[in-house]
């Protein structure tokens, strides 16, 4: 169940902007006998006459009020899929780990939903698939109710591709499991299949003694750390998968940062002619916390668990929206820390604005020396840029609802809130430039 999608905006605004969403509206629109229901359908999406939306296998419904008090219960229906149909659909995405990376990605590759020419199967719906159904006394295709019902779920199908999956007979955790298990059985059958061609080499020829070519050099640090595959549901309730595959997520990236700091220091100078081996050390007492000050600081400070929970949260799926996964960590750190959820969703902008500085200058003022503060005022007065009061590390404009935030690292970082009210948001990037960390915010007036 999902809650009642928001109002449309003006006039003419788009209901879907995926390529998947307006698929979707296609698949009602082509078959439709009356174009004003559409209209009329479309108004009261935007109105907001839609109310809590139910999406079950084969068919999606949602109450929708019209000229009376009461609402209509109108509905969509789509054909599950059958048990032979879905075989051949997992089989299609677990022997393409693009496709399965894109599902987790909120995204339908059109080579997978659309024409199924790798799966044989199209998920998307076609002309006269979707059947609209309602219990008012209209017998158009569609009436006004079942059209605006369409519509709104044009949206949700914009943000979570899953519910199309769900209509078609599987939910969003049951598909992950299926996928992960036969993406791990199609791993396994590629590595058997290459281990058996491997060459045969006589025990006498490899103990011959032979002069060997030197080591390769090492691999180079990744740009991104790797994603963890996704967990079935444990059958333990004290087993939270959605955190296992966070930590798992967070772990990566950590070890990617080791293996980084090892690098550097056996590339540095005073480590030209010492061996990886020693390197490794030096990244070690520098993780533990014994770093000496040659060594440089530690890629892993100690944190309080505040700051640590938003750390994690924050980099756990950073680009794909606020999802149903997201909003249960969110609520568990809330429930940790003994904050709102509001500071938590606060907290963690904060941190992807600017890590643990960002953090800090989100609960934390200062005051800053004469110098770059001073000479930010006149950078923005010189660039015809509003004049914000200075209060602290804080230039500000309440009544536009614009604020710089200097840090210590000398960086500006931008907030935001409703004129008049004093509840910030960290918005857009720090930058080194006022003017810069100005000029986004100003354009968004």
């Amino acid at each position: 169940m999902f809650p009642a999608v928001a109002a449309g905006g003006v006039d003419g605004e788009e209901f879907a902007e995926t390529w998947w969403g307006r698929a979707w509206l296609e698949a009602l629109e082509s078959t439709a006998l009356d174009t004003a229901r559409l209209a009329r359908g479309r108004d009261y999406a935007s109105g907001g006459h839609v109310g809590r939306i139910t999406v079950a296998p084969g068919r999606i419904s949602a109450p929708v009020t019209g000229s009376r008090p009461y609402p209509y219960r109108a509905e969509l229906r789509l054909r599950p899929f059958s048990d032979a149909v879905w075989e051949a659909f997992l089989d299609g995405v677990a022997a393409r780990p693009a496709h399965l990376a894109a599902l987790l990605g909120r995204t339908l590759p059109r080579a997978l939903a659309e024409r199924g020419d790798e799966t044989g199967v199209r998920l998307l719906p076609g002309p006269g698939d979707l059947v609209p159904r309602c219990s008012c006394p209209d017998r158009g295709h569609p009436c006004k109710h079942a059209a605006a019902l369409c519509f709104q779920a044009a949206r949700l199908l914009d943000a979570d591709p899953f519910v199309l999956l769900l209509m078609r007979g599987r939910g969003e955790r049951e598909l992950l499991d299926e996928l992960s298990r036969r993406n791990a059985t199609h791993s396994a059958d590629t590595e058997r299949a290459a281990r058996a061609t491997l060459p045969v080499v006589p025990a006498r020829a490899a103990l011959q003694a032979r002069e060997l070519p030197p080591l390769p050099p090492p691999l180079t640090v990744p740009e991104h750390p790797g994603r963890p595959p996704v967990l079935p549901t444990a059958d333990d309730p004290a087993v939270d998968p959605v955190a296992v595959e966070l930590l798992a997520a967070d772990a990566a990236a950590r070890a990617r940062a080791c293996l980084a700091a090892a690098q550097a220091a056996a590339a540095s100078p005073e480590h030209s002619g010492t061996a990886p081996r020693e390197g490794l050390g030096a990244a070690s007492r520098e993780r533990s916390g014994d770093a000496s000050p040659e060594h440089g600081s530690s890629p892993f400070p100690a944190r309080t668990l505040w700051e640590d929970a938003i750390r994690l949260v924050a980099g756990a799926h950073p680009t794909s929206g606020l999802t149903a996964s997201t909003r249960e960590i969110y609520r568990g750190v809330a429930e940790a820390t003994g904050r709102p959820v509001s500071d938590v969703a606060r907290a963690v902008a904060a941190w992807r604005q600017g890590g643990a500085e960002g953090l800090d200058l989100l609960e934390s003022t200062w005051d800053p020396p004469a110098g770059d503060f001073d000479r930010a005022r006149s950078a923005l007065s010189s660039a015809d840029l509003p004049s914000l009061r200075p209060r602290h590390n804080h230039l500000t404009d309440a009544d536009r609802g614009i604020q710089l935030r200097f840090g210590r690292d000398g960086r500006w970082y931008p907030y935001e809130s409703d004129p008049g009210t004093e509840d910030w948001w960290p918005t857009g990037r720090a930058d080194a430039d006022p003017v810069g960390a100005l000029t986004p915010l100003l354009a968004t007036e």
